[in-house]
């Protein structure tokens, strides 16, 4: 068993890789700066009894020399999530995703910490992967604001026909479309670069959308579960931008905790590669519409379809798990009707904004 620390080990994503590797035997240390945007200082009550929280922001050296001292690895969430309010967000996403990752780092080195797992988002992808319809590769093109307005937003092929979704590999070109996704990608290329230098062993999940259980509520950086599910508990129907057919990959918090333990238990064996990148999700696609429906369940309001969109938004991304499956035997197991229903009345996370 693992000396670990989890940064915001207090986040929705991070309190559950707390309890799972609590209950898997690990010694659990969480720092985390309760982020006012994300939740409240209290959201270290809700943690296991066994944890020792520190409260301070991984750009902050000293505190990274308290929560550091004799870990053996780390699991990296804190981060500034979402696609943002606008562009004015973009300072905030680099300093706390960037800027601090590279101060963990640092300090990782400067202790002798040579282990870590780091959170990052199908969103490096940008579109996913496509095919013509004849079945060549095909890339999806940037989005225009004018078809967006015209509701155009299939991504479509030289010749106007629409573009056919695939499952993306973690071999695929990186392509951010946002500013947070740029950050994610830093990130993974800041940790490959520590691996590199220090010899240390990194692992990158790129998670596909979390969902589940103490997602923060009412804040424009929740997933869109948290969001929908927000709305219902105001009495209000889903609000399903465009016309709801993005299709997405939903996965269960519980399933991403346990490919973090996986994960953690990976960075102990030697590679030739001293970073590798995995996909996390549950390898079944749902559309948002979709996703929207069965959280409201078949007594609730129908969801209502806008048409309105965000530039930064991808329109497809779905990407293969069967790396991680094979290579650290992870696979997800809560499936999506059960993990939607369970949603419909799960208790969120209240922010202060």
């Amino acid at each position: 068993m693992s000396r670990l620390l989890v940064t915001g080990g207090a986040g929705f994503i991070g309190s559950a890789i707390v309890r799972a590797a609590l209950g898997a035997g690990h010694e659990v240390r969480v720092l985390d700066s309760f982020r006012p945007d994300v939740h409240q200082r209290s959201a270290a009550d809700h943690l296991p009894d066994g944890v020792r929280i520190l409260h301070g922001d991984v750009r902050d050296a000293a505190a990274l020399e308290e929560a550091l001292d004799s870990i053996d690895v780390v699991c990296h969430q804190a981060a500034k999530v979402g696609l943002g309010v606008d562009f004015q967000d973009s300072p905030d996403y680099v300093s706390t995703n960037d800027l601090g990752t590279a101060t963990l780092l640092a300090a990782m080195e400067r202790l002798d910490v040579g282990r870590l797992v780091v959170a990052s988002s199908m969103v490096v992808y940008g579109e996913g992967a496509y095919r013509t319809a004849s079945g060549a590769p095909a890339a999806a093109p940037p989005r225009r604001r004018q078809d967006l307005e015209a509701g155009l937003f299939e991504p479509l092929d030289d010749d106007g026909t629409p573009l056919v979704p695939d499952f993306v590999s973690e071999d695929a070109r990186l392509d951010p479309r946002n500013v947070y996704a740029q950050t994610k990608v830093a990130q993974e290329h800041l940790s490959a670069a520590w691996a590199r230098s220090t010899g240390g062993r990194a692992i990158a999940l790129r998670y596909h959308n979390v969902y589940g259980p103490g997602m923060p509520a009412n804040t424009p950086y929740a997933g869109v579960a948290s969001i929908f599910r927000s709305a219902l508990a105001r009495g209000e129907a889903p609000r399903v931008f465009e016309d709801g057919g993005q299709r997405r990959d939903f996965v269960h918090v519980t399933d991403v905790a346990e490919a973090n333990l996986a994960s953690i238990a990976a960075t102990e064996t030697a590679r030739d590669d001293s970073f590798r990148a995995y996909n996390v999700g549950s390898g079944h696609v749902h559309t948002i519409g979709e996703m929207a429906s069965a959280l409201a369940g078949p007594d609730g309001p129908t969801p209502v379809v806008t048409g309105e969109f965000r530039l930064g938004d991808v329109r497809h991304v779905t990407a293969s798990s069967r790396r991680i499956a094979d290579e650290l035997g992870w696979s997800a197991r809560v499936g999506f009707l059960e993990g939607m229903h369970e949603m419909r009345t799960a208790p969120l996370r209240p922010a202060v904004l």
